[in-house]
């Protein structure tokens, strides 16, 4: 997943409100959100080739999402990353405690950066950084780098939560406009990261575009105050175009 923005604790209705892009090859297998049928406390998409996800929440209100850091010549076997996001929703562990096993083992995967959540209490941790940090509330952006590093689509998506989220009729539907916008940057505003300028102007917007490689789908995931949780995935073609939708409603058990 390539792009992550989130309320932690900002909205007066919403402990939560994430919305998140996944950008992925199109020839990856991939299974829609749903409850997983070994796991069904799990509802999430899954990869069907690594395994794990990079993105779900279980029904006791635990949630996390993934995101790779991006390392041009950096070898990337090993483990799925996505695993690491199954683990948490597997286990009843407190998300501090979780990220704290997984950053003892960090050394075994390719660059992550891993956001987990529950209840009143966020985290984050990546293995390209110095230890587990606990977020407190605030609105908070995630590529391909680490938490918060000001890219164009970081800054612009966290913005316009910001805005979406202070104004007068805050509605989900606006998630999806933020989401679904294909402008690459300026040149002159494009990070550096060791890829051919023209890829990454093309990585560098919001919704992704590029033969072979994109946005695969869309996440909204919004957590009421009052436990009702709703999870939304909108999937696309390789043309980008909507291939299908996925809708999701329930309340957290305690």
């Amino acid at each position: 997943m390539c792009l992550i923005v989130l309320a932690h604790r900002v909205h007066a209705d919403y402990s939560l409100v994430l919305a998140a892009n996944r950008d992925e090859y199109f020839d990856r297998p991939t299974a829609a959100a749903a409850y997983w049928p070994q796991a069904p406390q799990i509802l999430a998409g899954r990869d069907l080739q690594g395994g794990g996800t990079w993105l779900g929440i279980n029904r006791q209100g635990g949630w996390a999402a993934l995101t790779n850091v991006r390392e041009p010549g950096v070898k990337s076997g090993g483990r799925s990353r996505g695993l690491l996001v199954s683990g948490f929703l597997r286990s009843r562990d407190v998300p501090l405690h979780y990220l704290e096993h997984v950053a003892r083992m960090g050394h075994r995967f390719a660059g992550f950066n891993l956001l987990a959540g529950k209840g009143s209490e966020l985290a984050g941790y990546s293995n390209r950084d110095a230890g587990v940090r606990r977020l407190s509330p605030g609105i908070y952006g995630l590529s391909n780098r680490l938490l918060d590093t000001p890219w164009p689509k970081v800054k612009q998506a966290k913005d316009q939560l910001r805005k979406m989220l202070h104004g007068p009729d805050f509605r989900a539907e606006q998630l999806w406009e933020l989401l679904a916008d294909r402008q690459p940057p300026p040149l002159e505003d494009l990070p550096q990261t060791g890829i051919d300028r023209d890829l990454e102007r093309a990585l560098g917007a919001i919704f992704v575009q590029f033969p072979g490689y994109g946005t695969r789908c869309s996440t909204l995931l919004m957590i009421g105050y009052d436990g009702q949780v709703r999870f939304s995935e909108r999937r696309f073609d390789s043309n980008g175009r909507i291939a299908g939708q996925s809708d999701f409603v329930f309340v957290v058990n305690a």
